[in-house]
């Protein structure tokens, strides 16, 4: 059993930010069908290096447990398929430019008619209002617009991004939780709506308590490069064989710190005394610390501070992570058996659901590999669907 079993979803998304959404919602057991255009498909299909066999990395990453059906939606034909879809569809997910599918009669309002539970999701760079409504939005151009990179990297470096599509994961998991929200109030009010999601609109709201910062004080954060604004010490530093984290998060854990690396001499010294000492003295602090952490093995200031409850940890590579005991323990990283790609293994479930657990029905599908079985299900005849092939409306 899965908490989304008999949901159905109507996938017109493609890249990253709605597949990501739509493939969290595969997870918990939505039927997703994901429809893509005829000969190309998604584009992430063709993103690469890197490739596995063939197969775009990126693709696969983010398209799991879904079928892929294959349709010309500019064509009359085309359409009338999507509004048969429509009909028994609980979530449509699209992320094209502003207007376009209203100008090819697929947008909320046409096909709200056709079914009033929808839950429509709109995935957009800008959103579906304002000025900037109609420009495209890409996860690194965003990075910049959105202020993120006005406080990733070093102060005396130019601006970088993070090395992650950061905008487009978390604007996927966004679109989940409206998804969800509306669903459940479509299924007690039987009304759907417009779930209006834009990758700007979540890096505002991710910038958290630096946006808040700086409406209290009119100063904006800058690059600090791995160091808080308002803690110290809570940054990385170079051990004597390796790079890792110091978390000191509160006066509490500053004594403990001390104490466990017997920096006793750091304790009586009334600049950093308190939390809000050690910030206004920073550059001395951290040069005093870099020097001591510099001398000694990571594995000796892990033990030391793991035995005081300090939080401090290494700074791991990719293969370093994928590979760890708690990550395997975690079962994040997970077999999926693919027609093309002996092995793959791709991130697993990020949350556990006791009673209705994610699991992988399906692997990443292969462009239109559905088709025939989705217009099988909506009625049409083999016959039919061998003239619209012929067509090329699929």
């Amino acid at each position: 059993m899965h908490a989304l079993k008999g949901i159905k979803v109507l996938d017109l998304s493609r890249t990253l930010a709605g597949p990501f959404c739509t493939m969290l919602l595969g997870d918990q057991g939505a039927d997703v069908i994901k429809v893509e255009q005829p000969g190309k498909g998604d584009e992430s299909r063709r993103f690469t290096p890197p490739a596995w066999n063939g197969e775009s990395c990126y693709y696969l990453s983010s398209n799991r447990n879904k079928r892929s059906i294959t349709v010309d939606l500019k064509s009359a034909e085309g359409k009338e398929i999507i509004y048969k879809l429509t009909k028994d569809a609980d979530i449509l997910v699209e992320n094209y430019r502003t207007g376009t599918l209203d100008k090819l009669g697929l947008g909320y309002e046409t096909l709200k008619e056709i079914n009033p539970r929808l839950v429509y999701c709109s995935i957009s760079g800008f959103g579906r209002t304002g000025p900037e409504r109609n420009r495209a939005g890409y996860d690194l151009l965003l990075q910049g617009f959105g202020g993120l990179m006005s406080i990733t990297g070093d102060s005396d470096r130019g601006p970088v991004k993070a090395g992650m599509s950061i905008v487009d994961l978390t604007t996927g998991m966004f679109a989940v939780y409206g998804i969800l929200s509306a669903l459940f109030s479509a299924q007690r009010t039987g009304k759907g709506q417009f779930v209006d999601v834009s990758l700007l609109d979540g890096q505002i709201t991710l910038l958290n308590h630096m946006a808040t910062g700086y409406m209290a004080t009119g100063k904006p954060a800058g690059r600090m490069g791995s160091a808080h604004p308002s803690i110290v010490p809570y940054q990385s530093f170079r051990a004597k064989d390796m790079d890792i984290v110091l978390a000191v998060a509160n006066n509490g854990l500053w004594t403990k710190c001390c104490q466990a690396l017997d920096w006793y001499d750091l304790l009586e010294d009334s600049r950093f005394t308190m939390n809000e000492d050690r910030v206004a003295h920073r550059e001395e602090l951290v040069a005093i610390i870099s020097d001591r952490l510099i001398t000694m093995e990571s594995q000796e200031i892990f033990e030391r501070l793991d035995k005081a409850g300090v939080p401090c940890g290494p700074i791991h590579t990719i293969d370093q992570i994928l590979n760890h005991p708690q990550v395997e323990a975690r079962e994040m990283m997970i077999d999926i058996e693919h027609p093309h790609v002996k092995d793959l293994k791709v991130p697993g479930f990020p949350v556990k659901l006791s009673n209705t657990p994610s699991s992988v029905q399906r692997y990443p599908p292969l462009l239109g590999e559905h088709t025939d079985e989705v217009l099988n299900e909506l009625g049409y005849s083999d016959a039919q669907i061998e003239e619209l092939k012929g067509a090329k409306v699929l």
